[in-house]
């Protein structure tokens, strides 16, 4: 939706409980990050990504929809200064993973930084910049995604489409009372980062604050797939959005109620399923 499937603030890092990034990011990039694959696919069929397209991807992760976009034969380039972990995962698949000689080897670059790290002096300005953090599930997660769009503006032609995800309503999101055991738990740290429904203008508001133009809008059904209730957890988990649950209570409570959450969605074979609908909004640089 870090650079998970929503953008938040953390809290204070001496509350927080003991965590391996490192597997936390490989559970994002095996289990959880493939949920959004649907709406990745849905916008760059609408936008026609292919060999003229240069992309920046802003809170890139572990790189899966840049990927996608490099095998249409876009010139990728993604920024995550906040998870330096999901970023190694994203270099393994861009520039490992790919078939030697194809442009998702040449083309890709993989920035720590910021977006005013990810200029191009000698190249071509970017013709497309996608944040594809889904906002609207919790209070103040949208905080800071107008700065990131503002810096990346200037690398950006005129006229250059920006693409902003977000939640869906909660009637349409099973995923919602799942995601209400991390307010329940952290209270009393619930003023950022607690879960909130999505309002209808949450996309529009943030490109109108960035300075942006709204030009369309879809909706694309993601639905949240496990193989089992161990998956489910560990993807969840993987977000990060259960860290301040775990930092207010302790990480077997968490675990134990996030599967009490979960145990409606789970069918007769053990698989769990949750239906989701999300949100994109396609915006231009004036």
């Amino acid at each position: 939706m870090t650079p998970t499937l929503v953008r938040r603030n953390q809290p204070h890092s001496e509350s927080m409980p003991h965590v391996d990034l490192c597997a936390r990011a490989r559970d994002w990039a095996e289990i959880q990050e493939r949920m959004l694959v649907p709406l990745y696919e849905a916008v760059y069929e609408r936008l026609e990504i292919g060999s003229g397209t240069r992309l920046l991807g802003l809170g890139c992760g572990s790189g899966l929809a840049l990927l996608m976009a490099a095998r249409r034969g876009a010139s990728v380039t993604g920024v995550d200064p906040s998870s330096p972990e999901r970023l190694v995962l994203a270099r393994e698949r861009l520039l490992s993973d790919a078939a030697p000689g194809t442009r998702a080897c040449v083309d890709a670059r993989l920035i720590d930084g910021g977006p005013a790290d990810a200029a191009v002096p000698a190249g071509s300005a970017y013709n497309l910049v996608t944040a594809f953090q889904p906002i609207g599930c919790m209070a103040g997660d949208s905080e800071g995604l107008g700065e990131l769009l503002a810096a990346a503006a200037p690398l950006a032609q005129r006229g250059t489409r920006v693409v902003l995800a977000g939640w869906g309503p909660p009637e349409r999101c099973a995923t919602s009372s799942v995601l209400r055991v991390a307010t329940k738990l952290a209270d009393p740290l619930r003023s950022t980062g607690s879960w909130r429904p999505a309002l209808r203008d949450d996309l529009e508001e943030v490109a109108q604050r960035a300075g942006l133009r709204p030009d369309g809008s879809g909706r694309v059904a993601c639905p949240f797939g496990y193989a089992d209730m161990d998956s489910a957890v560990r993807g969840l988990l993987s977000t990060g959005l259960f860290d301040a649950a775990a930092a207010a209570t302790d990480q077997a409570q968490v675990d134990k109620e996030l599967r009490e959450a979960l145990h409606p969605h789970q069918r007769a074979d053990g698989t769990v399923w949750m239906p989701n609908i999300f949100r994109y909004l396609v915006a231009r640089t004036a």
